[in-house]
């Protein structure tokens, strides 16, 4: 097993364990969404997919600069069944005329960070 030279550096082992344990658990509940037509708004997108169980949080990412929607989401639902019930329900499916792609969201990867720009 492990052996600490503190018990601080157990403590932070231990919640750092436990963080991870919860991420994982909730990103089970996560869904990706894409193909979203670019008029929708997270009110639709969380309208839509409460007939799949409880949406806690419904979101349609957007462009900084320009606001405008850049036709992907995420939806989170109360449980991995309404979860999976939303994927069995909305993926492949037509939304305001576009086929959406309906998935478990996978955690966002590290990028490097990004160059400043003098214009």
């Amino acid at each position: 097993m492990f052996e600490f030279s503190t018990e601080k550096s157990r403590r932070v082992l231990v919640a750092y364990i436990i963080r991870i344990r919860d991420e994982r658990s909730r990103m089970s509940t996560k869904l990706y969404v894409g193909g979203i037509p670019y008029s929708s708004t997270d009110n639709d997108l969380s309208t839509a997919f409460a007939q799949a169980g409880n949406v806690v949080s419904a979101t349609v990412i957007t462009d900084r600069m320009s606001g405008r929607s850049k036709g992907f989401g995420f939806v989170e639902m109360s449980s991995e069944e309404e979860a999976q019930k939303a994927i069995e329900l909305f993926n492949g499916q037509d939304f305001q005329g576009r086929k959406l792609t309906v998935n478990v969201a996978r955690p966002m990867q590290p990028r490097a960070p990004r160059q400043e720009r003098n214009w």
